[in-house]
């Protein structure tokens, strides 16, 4: 083994991927639905290897420039990701949930300060504690900013990677009851409340209007079709294309057909007997005046018409606030169909009482000239983009860069958001514009997704590996027990806070209080455990808001743990 591990030390860029690769196959593994996940992996396999390797006589380190390179990306991708929703919360009714978010992420971090000084734990624990406790493992990055910065005085004898060291060993130990205790709680609050949540999900299903049960499943039934008929109705015979669709609002003419030739679809063309008319609305207008033209046709040609498919960026303000029942009298409201609905980066589960919000995302196919007319209506049609503007990702992060160097004094220190922090910000404010302007400085979602996904297991594996060598001079039982049960506490106490306020205070919903507790501790799988309990979507409705607010101020907190607690 002395070997293999000598060749890893000689080769760093492959210890890095053998680190990542085995980090994210640990990570699929799980028990009855409960995993380690690929972050947490990293740091076990980065430490695990490190601590073997030791043995041997030979010590592995990766280079500390690639830690914050990729640690910078995903801060900025985090950024871009919560940006919009970060924005929208602050007003109406997503002020309830910043409130749970704020409430629910000064509590963890005030439990892991006053545990950390209570047991006089080591440096570095406080933010390793919050970071896996409150299953944010941005926080590592923020917590060992505090330490690089100087802005956190190293006892006497500790080195900066002991330090380091004790965060990595802090956030393993915590992160086991981090992720499976919040999907317990959040799962069954509703229960120990004396709280039916199933029932509570399906009667805002029926106030709302919310079908999609299923959370988007494929199905044969389609809103929206284009068929097309012989006409053969004399009472059709003679009109103009406006003439009909003054008197059916619910149909829009796609195209005439006559004598095999497109003649178009103008709003001054006569029908006449013989033409073949594709007709598009609902499916269900399509059934309900059998014989209004005449005998359905499968005519390919006449059928060959433009769809379209788009997303609709709402920036309307007059469009602020309404539902998607007060556009059914609409004639275009026949001749497409929404799909999904995305709120702050989350699909959320749409029925005809969601109100629209600005900066909402809507998915919509039908036919082109009635998209192109929703679009001007509530905002802007926004094409998709699989291409990455990198002139804007610079700027971007020049901007982060460059807001990270403000500081100001406190603590008998200047200190500032450092650049993490600053990165953060540019993300938010980089990801506000180009929403409102989409899309110049277009990031697509499978882009921004490698910066989040590839950075933060790129850096927790470097973290791991650097912090192996010295986790068994530091690990003690005592010191293992201690920090096992601050987190323990700081993990259980802040969700049945949270709900208490939620369900006595603000009255929300409890299956969207579900979702809002999963929210506010920025973690997703309480979300979807929540949502497969009570058998409905409802616990994502409550879900977007927190989370955009709780990942800004956890991953943030865990500079300030570190700062707090020394």
């Amino acid at each position: 083994m002395q070997g293999f591990f000598t060749f890893l030390q000689q080769n760093p860029f492959l210890l890095l991927f053998f680190v990542v690769g085995l980090a994210v196959w640990i990570g699929r593994a799980s028990i009855k639905g409960y995993g380690l996940g690929m972050v947490a992996g990293a740091i076990v396999v980065g430490a695990g290897l490190a601590v073997w390797s030791s043995t041997y006589g030979v010590k592995l380190e990766l280079n500390n420039f690639a830690k914050s390179l990729f640690y910078y990306l995903f801060m900025y991708g985090v950024g871009l990701r919560v940006g919009p929703s970060f924005i929208n919360s602050l007003k109406g009714d997503g002020i309830k949930f910043v409130v749970l978010a704020v409430v629910s992420s000064i509590l963890g971090l005030a439990l892991v300060v006053l545990g950390a000084k209570l047991f006089a734990l080591p440096t570095g624990a406080a933010g390793g504690m919050l970071a896996g406790s409150q299953t944010m493992s941005a926080a590592i990055g923020s917590a060992e900013q505090a330490i690089t910065s100087g802005v956190v005085k190293l006892p006497e004898g500790m080195k900066p990677e002991e330090a380091t060291g004790m965060i990595a060993l802090s956030y393993g130990i915590t992160y086991i009851w981090g992720t499976v205790g919040i999907i317990l709680i959040c799962k069954y609050l509703p229960r120990w409340w004396g709280i039916d949540a199933q029932a509570a999900a399906k009667k805002y299903e029926l106030d709302f209007g919310v079908k999609d049960l299923e959370g988007g499943a494929l199905t044969g039934y389609r809103q929206f079709g284009v068929r097309a008929y012989r006409l053969e109705n004399p009472a059709q015979v003679g009109k103009s294309i406006e003439g009909f669709r003054k008197e059916n609002p619910e149909y829009r003419i796609a195209n005439v057909l006559r004598g095999g030739e497109s003649v178009g679809a103008n709003a001054d063309l006569v029908l006449q007997k013989g033409d073949i008319v594709a007709l598009g609305g609902a499916t269900e207008h399509l059934t309900d005046k059998m014989g209004l033209i005449g005998p359905e046709v499968a005519d390919a040609k006449a059928l060959s018409v433009a769809l379209d498919q788009a997303d609709i960026l709402v920036t309307n303000k007059e469009m602020v606030g309404r539902t998607f029942e007060s556009f059914r009298d609409l004639a275009i409201a026949g001749q497409l169909q929404i799909g999904k609905v995305e709120r702050g980066g989350v699909p959320l589960p749409a029925g005809l009482k969601t109100e629209l919000q600005r900066m909402d995302i809507i998915s919509v196919v039908g036919l082109k000239s009635a998209v192109d007319e929703l679009g001007k209506m509530w905002g802007r049609i926004a094409r998709y983009n699989t291409s990455t503007d990198l002139l804007t990702l610079s700027v971007g992060m020049i901007l982060g860069f460059l807001i990270g160097r403000i500081e100001f004094p406190a603590f008998g220190a200047k200190i500032g958001l450092g650049n993490a922090g600053g990165l953060l910000l540019a993300g938010v404010i980089v990801s506000s514009i180009v929403s409102r302007l989409r899309f110049f400085g277009s990031t697509p979602n499978a882009a921004r997704n490698v910066l989040e996904d590839l950075g933060l297991v790129v850096f927790v594996a470097i973290v791991g590996v650097n912090a192996g060598a010295g986790l068994l001079a530091q690990l003690t039982g005592a010191v293992a027990l201690k920090i096992f049960l601050v987190g323990f506490i700081a993990c259980t106490i802040p969700p049945f806070v949270v709900w208490a306020i939620g369900f006595h205070i603000f009255k929300i919903n409890p299956a969207v209080l579900m979702g809002g507790v999963a929210g506010a501790r920025s973690h997703s799988g309480p979300c979807r455990e929540a949502a497969v309990e009570i058998k409905s979507t409802v616990p994502w409705i409550g879900f977007p808001v927190a989370y955009a607010v709780s990942g800004i101020l956890l991953t943030v907190f865990g500079y300030f743990a570190m700062l707090l607690a020394q």
